[in-house]
């Protein structure tokens, strides 16, 4: 399975229309900092953002397999994005009333949400760049692999 995400410039800014598998539309911005607007999250804000998320509804998904009721369910993910390697630091908090051997068990699980794999896997990058006439109206813009 493979999933293509592809970014646009927004001419004159640093914003950038993100679509998905042509269904999901997001857009990124840059803090005004460092010359944006601050109107979207900054794309390595993204990153953090992901895990969390799909740490949180690979859970979900396996309790509700096992019929475990999580109650309140949170995943905050703490991204240090300056030291080497990366690295991450995630708290789960749920408060549904669980044993020992769940909370042992979901903790496994949440090790195993997909992205998470992928990043221990390793990645492997391949990317090109080449010049295009523009569109009408649009500009060129430069795809760094991503089609």
């Amino acid at each position: 399975m493979s999933l293509t995400a592809t970014a646009r410039s927004i001419p004159g800014t640093l914003r950038q229309e993100v679509v998905i598998d042509g269904k999901h539309r997001l857009i990124t911005d840059e803090p005004r900092s460092l010359g944006g607007h601050g109107r979207g999250p900054a794309p390595h804000e993204l990153f953090p953002a992901a895990l969390a998320a799909c740490i949180s509804t690979t859970l979900v998904m396996y309790a509700r397999t096992k019929g475990w009721e999580l109650g309140d369910l949170a995943v905050d993910v703490d991204f240090d994005h300056h030291s080497i390697p990366r690295r991450f630091e995630i708290d789960v908090r749920l408060s549904g009333d669980l044993t020992q051997a769940q909370l042992l068990r979901l903790e496994k699980v949440a090790r195993s949400c997909p992205l998470r794999r992928s990043l221990a896997a390793g990645i492997d990058f391949s990317e090109t760049i080449e010049r295009r006439e523009a569109a009408r109206g649009r500009k060129p813009v430069a795809t760094g692999g991503v089609r």
